[in-house]
């Protein structure tokens, strides 16, 4: 089978990719190994964050308001919501990573925001308990969106223009020759003018001579039933992270089911086998985070009603990938994107099909290149 452009992995990335390509009027496919939303890699468990003012650096947040502007207009193509704006509040010491990465990125890009002291987050959020030296950066625009949501969204309008979705596929090789990309699965071959490859984990067993410096690692989310749900209705309380010397740990306002979903950012630092790692969820995960959390946030504490693993694909540096493979330049890599990708689908998946189709981008993609690592 012939197309123009292939796309392997159809979570957050791939889904919009295909959609990008798709409004363009190309012949696109796109080969999911599971099914889209699934939960064996990176972009399921219902809720991501979007914040504004970037802790990780300063250039993202372009990105992310480009970003934001697209998941509205993806909103009103699908006729549903996928974005909540319910405001943010990042908390550390001063000196924290979290709060002066934060604060870096809101005054470089003029981002609303405000400081205030524990005490005073303590009494706007009586959830919170706090040790008094630490500070809240607050961001009026920060929030959420639904993740696998989102997901089905870009997938329903690039088939309704025209795209091709084949799941339960596994690829198990992807070869340039020439001007032509040739994909092969466990059940067929596909041959494309170029191939967008966001396999998540699994990026690295597809291109073994590369030894691409990523790692996996295992993530576990947890959805509690919290003594004192009031303290988090939705409409009023925010998305949160809070850094302390057990590392970062978020949260979210309380779901329409009554549960908080909570987390740490990078839970663990055992390097996984995507094929074969613990994907059940023990009462250590679950020490990890709710030890730490529910002495700053004592409200939550309550019954762990549901919990889930999620991968993370991590790059050295903590950066994304986004580039074209040196010497196979119809090959297009898209992210790892180390933790943190989820709410830049949309302009992320637009970069690459500009990738794949021009071989370039307006996108600023610089910080993404492969030449760095080298």
């Amino acid at each position: 089978m012939t197309y123009d452009v292939i796309v392997v992995g159809l979570g957050a990335m791939g889904s919009a990719a295909l959609y990008h390509l798709a409004r363009r009027n190309v012949r696109a496919v796109g080969l999911e190994r599971f099914e889209p939303g699934h939960e064996r890699g990176s972009s399921h468990g219902r809720t991501r964050i979007i914040r504004h003012g970037y802790f990780e650096h300063p250039s993202y947040v372009p990105l992310v308001r480009r970003a934001a502007a697209m998941w509205r207009e993806l909103e009103t193509a699908s006729g549903r919501p996928l974005m909540t704006v319910t405001g943010i509040v990042e908390i550390g010491r001063p000196d924290s990573i979290l709060v002066t990465g934060t604060l870096a990125a809101a005054r470089e890009h003029h981002l609303l925001h405000q400081v205030v002291t524990a005490h005073e987050l303590m009494r706007r959020y009586p959830a919170f308990r706090l040790p008094q030296d630490n500070v809240a950066v607050i961001q009026p625009d920060g929030g959420f969106v639904e993740a696998e949501a989102g997901i089905r969204a870009h997938l329903r309008l690039a088939v309704a223009a025209g795209a091709d979705i084949r799941t339960g596929e596994r690829v198990v090789s992807i070869e340039q020759h020439g001007e032509q990309v040739t994909v092969r699965t466990e059940r067929a071959s596909y041959d494309a003018g170029s191939v967008i490859v966001a396999a998540g984990p699994w990026t690295a067993s597809l291109f073994p001579d590369l030894a691409l410096p990523i790692q996996v690692t295992r993530q576990v989310l947890l959805w509690v039933r919290p003594g004192q749900p009031e303290l988090f209705r939705p409409g009023w309380f925010p998305v949160f992270m809070i850094e302390s010397d057990h590392g970062i740990h978020y949260g979210f306002p309380l779901q329409d089911d009554g549960l908080l979903k909570v987390a740490k950012h990078h839970h663990a630092a055992e390097v996984i086998d995507p094929e074969h790692h613990q994907r059940l969820v023990g009462a250590d995960d679950e020490t990890l985070i709710t030890g730490p959390l529910f002495r700053m946030l004592p409200a939550a504490a309550g019954p762990v009603i549901s919990a889930k693993t999620c991968l993370y694909t991590m790059t050295p540096d903590g950066d994304f990938v986004i580039d074209r493979l040196p010497g196979r330049e119809r090959i297009v890599l898209a992210s790892p994107c180390s933790g943190h990708g989820f709410k830049f689908a949309p302009v992320i998946g637009l970069a690459l099909a500009d990738l794949a189709l021009n071989g370039r981008t307006t996108v600023d993609i610089r910080r993404f290149r492969l030449a760095r690592f080298s």
